[in-house]
């Protein structure tokens, strides 16, 4: 297990207004997460004040994060890769164009955008849930899970961590928001719309620790 930072610059690349996320007059901070946790078009395509505001693929927006998780864990074609919480399947779809010979397979929550994934992947995709993945044990050689897990409440997160651990073989690596201060705690509080687990990094160690979660971990900060 180790402290591994792949997502940062692409996190710190968005410049946010937090202040006005909070205080919008047609979509204020609850009503903003009513729409997001619904994970349908208001979530993943409506307006920007909800959250993505229209996810569409960049070409090569993602592609630095694939290629360093391809170095740094040494995956090499014939591979099977889990992506948990993989939304349209665009980092999927970056580790297709990287390394062509993976075997790729996605799963997340929202029908919506399974429905409208990447062309490239959408077969490799399903419905489902982390806490109760359809795989057998150590089926994959790596499984990685980008900023979903603290959308889970506890007694769910609990669940998918046991779950990305028995699925993997040996290379797993997450990252979830985590808060160091509260400058930190009243940002992700106020930015956040689907967060359920607001932990310290302490916090998110004793959540591995108790799991028996093994693989490598970021945090991404409301700085």
């Amino acid at each position: 297990m180790a402290y591994i930072d792949f997502l940062s610059p692409l996190h710190k690349a968005t410049k946010r207004d937090y202040l006005a996320r909070v205080n919008d007059p047609e979509y204020p901070k609850a009503r903003a997460a009513e729409l997001a946790k619904q994970w349908g078009y208001d979530y993943w395509d409506g307006d920007r004040r909800i959250n993505y505001g229209g996810y569409r693929f960049m070409p090569g927006r993602w592609a630095p994060v694939a290629q360093k998780m391809i170095r740094h864990y040494g995956l090499k074609p014939g591979d099977r890769i889990l992506d948990i919480g993989c939304g349209k399947g665009f980092q999927l779809a970056e580790f297709k164009s990287a390394m062509p010979g993976l075997e790729l397979y996605g799963i997340d929550i929202s029908e919506y955008a399974v429905e409208h994934a990447h062309e490239s992947v959408a077969d490799r995709l399903r419905v489902g849930s982390a806490t109760t993945l359809p795989w057998p044990d150590g089926y994959f050689d790596y499984v990685f899970s980008i900023t979903t897990l603290h959308n889970l409440h506890n007694y769910d997160l609990d669940k998918a961590l046991r779950e990305m651990e028995r699925v993997g073989r040996k290379n797993k690596y997450l990252c979830v928001e985590s808060y160091r201060n509260e400058e930190e705690k009243a940002n992700l509080l106020y930015w956040q719309v689907t967060c359920e687990a607001f932990c310290t990094p302490e916090e998110w160690e004793w959540w591995f620790k108790t799991t028996g979660y093994t693989g490598d971990y970021s945090f991404i900060y409301f700085e």
